[in-house]
């Protein structure tokens, strides 16, 4: 059963990667073992099986797996939103069942891609979806499967489970217009975690990117400096964080959040083919970049602290 209403799913919640082994097979004792690193990290919940974490490279049974995993290390101590999102219908709901059973919080789907599927076909998704389990369905908006218009994500607002949305565009004043539009009580999700400050001051319940995997405390600290209103020290973790994000994205940066999770002393694998793993020389300069931005700040965060 679930333990937390969706209004309370707030703050940071990392998409988080997942560890598989050297045979490229999800690996339970180090999927355990991270989970605890980011609980311990004081992070605010877990999106678990989306794009960073290589779920559309996973099949359904190794998706319900991870689901198991997360849940069961959990234990109702934050909240676990599953990633369902699949290109059909009846596997997503196939999911999405699966985690309401095992205690999930919520769950979320990118729209159905590869065809182009009309915004009929897209709403009969999500309304199949969320019909399924008495679950809260949060909306994937994001460029890879097709940005949304406002007009569709009202209508999908519609649909009763539907009640919010994890918002990947950059256009940040429509998180203003869809919260003015829906209410407080829909959530809204930045999803762009070069534009965490942006997506707060536009007044997003929370934040769910990929580097809060590797920078649980550097988003954590721009979280509470925007609710303290403490804006120019937000500012500068941003951009201690965009320098990292940039940096990482010059690789497949799954590898580099995995790689960066291994210098902190978490052995969380590699990622599955056909991602890349990072070579001897890329990861030789890949810690030298990391250690010229060290340089710049006055002020560190444990990934670069934990490099030398």
């Amino acid at each position: 059963m679930a333990k937390f209403d969706i209004r309370e799913i707030k703050g940071v919640i990392p998409a988080m990667i997942t560890p598989f082994n050297q045979d490229e097979e999800l690996d339970e004792k180090k999927t355990r073992d991270l989970v605890e690193f980011l609980i311990n990290k004081k992070v605010n919940g877990l999106y678990i099986g989306g794009s960073t974490g290589e779920g559309f490279l996973m099949d359904i049974d190794e998706r319900k797996k991870l689901t198991e995993i997360v849940c069961n290390q959990v234990n109702g101590r934050i909240p676990v939103i599953v990633h369902v999102g699949n290109i059909g219908t009846k596997m997503s709901i196939d999911i999405a069942k699966h985690a309401h059973e095992n205690g999930a919080d919520a769950i979320s789907s990118v729209p159905p891609f590869y065809w182009r599927f009309d915004n009929e076909s897209i709403f009969n998704y999500y309304k199949d979806i969320s019909e399924s389990t008495p679950l809260p369905m949060i909306v994937y908006n994001v460029p890879l499967a097709g940005l949304m218009g406002l007009d569709m994500i009202y209508k999908l607002a519609e649909i009763e489970n539907v009640k919010g949305i994890k918002y990947t565009a950059t256009n940040h004043f429509e998180i203003r217009l869809i919260k003015a539009q829906l209410g407080e009580d829909f959530m809204v999700y930045s999803g762009s975690d070069e534009m965490a400050i942006s997506g707060l001051l536009h007044h997003s319940d929370g934040l769910i990117g990929s580097f809060y995997s590797m920078l649980p405390d550097l988003f954590i600290k721009i979280y509470e400096s925007m609710e303290n209103k403490e804006i120019e020290s937000a500012k500068d973790y941003q951009l201690m964080a965009v320098d990292i994000i940039m940096t990482s994205l010059k690789y497949d940066y799954y590898a580099a959040i995995k790689l960066g999770l291994s210098w902190m002393g978490l052995d969380v694998g590699s990622v599955r083919r056909p991602f890349k793993a990072l070579t001897d020389a890329q990861k030789e300069q890949y810690k030298n970049d990391l250690l010229e931005i060290k340089g710049k700040y006055d002020f560190t965060c444990d990934l670069l602290e934990a490099i030398n």
